[in-house]
């Protein structure tokens, strides 16, 4: 299963990648035991799928709630101009900050998707200041306050 350029993935390797998506801290002799290979078999294709990217990173998920930050916003932001020079600096300005979780340049009526995090909605209005008017090139943006959180972590379907 590969693409032009890139790195031959085979069934065992998907079978590992479904195991590490849902628990990165899986044992290897369990991935091993469950996969079919030998526990330095595995350690070589993890080794393998974090060199080529594949797997781009190993992190913990942390209860955004737990540490006082509850709030999930959705922001549908519309440019006043799509010069690409201008387009790089807000991916920019949206990329280096922290409370921007996600962000996307997307086709259609609006140009950029972002999920964001924040403390409460004092917070969130700073925010809007510093990226959307302060920062320029912002015709317009859409908020949605996310009230519950239904599907947020899925594993990539293989």
């Amino acid at each position: 299963m590969t693409q032009a350029g890139e790195t031959p993935v085979d069934e065992f390797d998907l079978k590992i990648l479904q195991l590490v998506q849902l628990d990165n801290l899986m044992p290897q002799r369990e991935i091993s035991d469950r996969v079919g290979l030998s526990a330095p078999a595995v350690a070589r294709r993890l080794q393998r799928l974090r060199a080529t990217g594949i797997i781009r990173k190993d992190i913990a998920v942390v209860n955004e709630r737990a540490l006082g930050r509850p709030l999930t916003i959705v922001v549908e932001v519309t440019t006043e101009n799509e010069r690409l020079d201008l387009l790089d600096e807000m991916k920019k300005r949206f990329a280096s900050c922290p409370q921007v979780q996600q962000c996307y340049y997307v086709t259609g009526e609006t140009d950029f998707i972002l999920i964001m995090n924040a403390r409460d909605m004092d917070e969130y209005t700073s925010l809007t200041r510093q990226l959307f008017f302060e920062g320029g090139n912002v015709k317009s943006f859409r908020t949605c306050v996310a009230m519950e959180k239904v599907k947020v972590e899925g594993p990539i379907p293989l």
